[in-house]
C-alpha cells in the first residue's frame, strides 16, 4: 500500500465511499440491501441487519429521554427486517459506555427496547456490555421471511409506481421543535406532541406487508419460483429521496416524484414554507416508513387500504436520473443526489 493511501482519512472519502470499500470484505450476493439474507430451512430465509448508534449523533440528552433513545433504536433495526418484507424474531444488543453513566440510565434504555419490541412479539435475546469513551449501542436484528417474499432494492422496473407508506418529515419536524422550542408558535399543543413523538417513537411499518400479502392473493398471484415478487423497496430512515436514489441505482432505473403528491404532516403549512416542508420530507430522515415501487394497480390497491398518509409519489423510467417534477409546471424541474442529504463523514 502506498503512502498516499495509507494516509486517507475516512472523512476524504465519506460514507458512501467507505461502505463501497468495505463491500469487498462480504459476500456480493449478501449484501446491498437492509438486512443480510442467509438461507435456512426450505420454506424460510433468516433476515439479519446490525445498526450502530452512538451518543452525540444518533441521540442525545438534550431531545431524547433514555427510554426513547432504547425505543428508537429497536425500532430502527425492525423497520429494517420489515424493508425486506420479514417478521422479527430477537434482536442482540452490544453496548459501550463510559464507567461514570447511571446504572438507572441503563435500565430505562432497555426499558424503551422492550417497549419497542413487546409491540411486535420480540425479545432481546443476547448481547455484549464493554468500556468505551463514549456511550455506543449495537443492535443486530434477526427475522424471517419466505424466500418468493424477500424484497430488494434491486427489483424496481420501469413503469411501477413509487409508494411511500406513510408521511415524511415529521421526524425532522419534531427534532426541530425539540432544538428549539421557539419556533412553530402556531401549532397547537397536540400538534406539536404528535410531531416530536414521531421523533422519539417512530413505529416500524411491519404492519404493511400482510396487507400486501392479502392484496395478491386475489386477484394478483401469489409470488413463487415461476412468478417472482414484482416488488422492490427499502425503508425511508435516510430521507425519502435517498431510499428512491438507492433503488433506482440497484435496479439501474431512474425515477420521477410529483412535488405534490409527497406526503407531509397537515400541520406543515401552519408554520414552514412548502420548500422547507419539502426538504424535511425528502431529506429529514428518520421516518422509518417504507418505500415500495411495484405495479401501478397493485400500488393503488395498497395505498387505499393503508388510508391517510400512504401515497404513490411518483413512477419508475428508464435512465439513471431520479428527476423532482412539478406537475403544474410552476417550478423546474430538479434532479436529485444522495449528497444532498445527510452523510456520515460528510463535511
Amino acid at each position: 500500500m502506498n503512502s498516499e493511501l495509507s494516509s486517507l482519512q475516512v472523512k476524504d472519502i465519506g460514507e458512501q465511499g467507505l461502505l463501497e470499500r468495505l463491500q469487498r470484505f462480504c459476500p456480493p450476493e449478501i449484501i446491498g440491501d437492509d438486512a443480510a439474507i442467509l438461507e435456512t430451512a426450505p420454506e424460510q430465509s433468516l433476515v439479519v441487519t446490525t445498526d450502530l448508534l452512538v451518543d452525540g449523533v444518533h441521540f442525545s440528552n438534550l431531545t431524547t429521554s433514555p427510554e426513547d433513545a432504547g425505543w428508537r433504536a429497536a425500532a430502527a433495526n425492525l423497520s429494517d427486517l420489515a424493508a425486506m418484507g420479514a417478521l422479527p424474531l430477537g434482536i442482540t444488543v452490544g453496548l459501550g459506555l463510559p464507567g461514570e453513566v447511571r446504572v438507572s440510565w441503563v435500565e430505562r434504555l432497555y426499558q424503551g427496547m422492550t417497549e419497542c419490541l413487546q409491540k411486535y412479539n420480540t425479545s432481546i435475546v443476547g448481547g455484549d456490555i464493554v468500556r468505551s469513551p463514549v456511550t455506543t449501542l449495537a443492535i443486530t436484528a434477526f427475522g424471517q421471511v419466505n424466500p418468493s417474499q424477500i424484497i430488494r432494492r434491486s427489483a424496481a422496473v420501469v413503469g411501477d409506481a413509487i409508494v411511500a407508506t406513510g408521511v415524511h418529515g415529521a421526524s425532522h419536524a419534531g427534532l426541530e421543535l425539540l432544538l428549539h422550542p421557539e419556533v412553530g408558535q402556531n401549532l397547537k399543543d397536540i400538534e406539536r406532541t404528535a410531531l416530536i413523538r414521531a421523533h422519539q417513537r417512530p413505529q416500524p411499518r411491519l404492519d404493511v406487508f400482510p396487507i400486501l400479502w392479502k392484496l395478491l392473493a386475489s386477484p394478483y398471484p401469489m409470488p413463487n419460483a415461476q412468478c417472482p415478487m414484482p416488488i422492490s423497496g427499502m425503508d425511508s430512515s435516510d430521507g425519502l429521496a435517498d431510499a428512491i436514489i438507492q433503488i433506482c441505482r440497484a435496479s439501474g432505473v431512474g425515477a420521477v416524484l410529483e412535488r405534490r403528491q409527497i406526503p407531509v404532516p397537515k400541520t406543515f403549512n401552519r408554520w414552514l414554507t412548502p420548500e422547507q416542508a419539502l426538504e424535511y420530507a425528502l431529506y429529514g430522515g428518520e421516518d422509518f416508513e417504507l418505500v415500495l415501487c411495484l405495479p401501478q394497480e397493485l400500488a393503488s390497491d395498497l395505498v387505499q387500504h393503508l388510508g391517510e398518509g400512504a401515497a404513490i409519489v411518483g413512477r419508475i423510467t428508464a435512465g439513471s436520473t431520479v428527476l423532482l417534477h412539478d406537475e403544474q409546471k410552476k417550478l423546474p424541474d430538479q434532479v436529485l443526489s444522495l449528497s444532498q442529504g445527510f452523510q456520515h463523514f460528510g463535511e
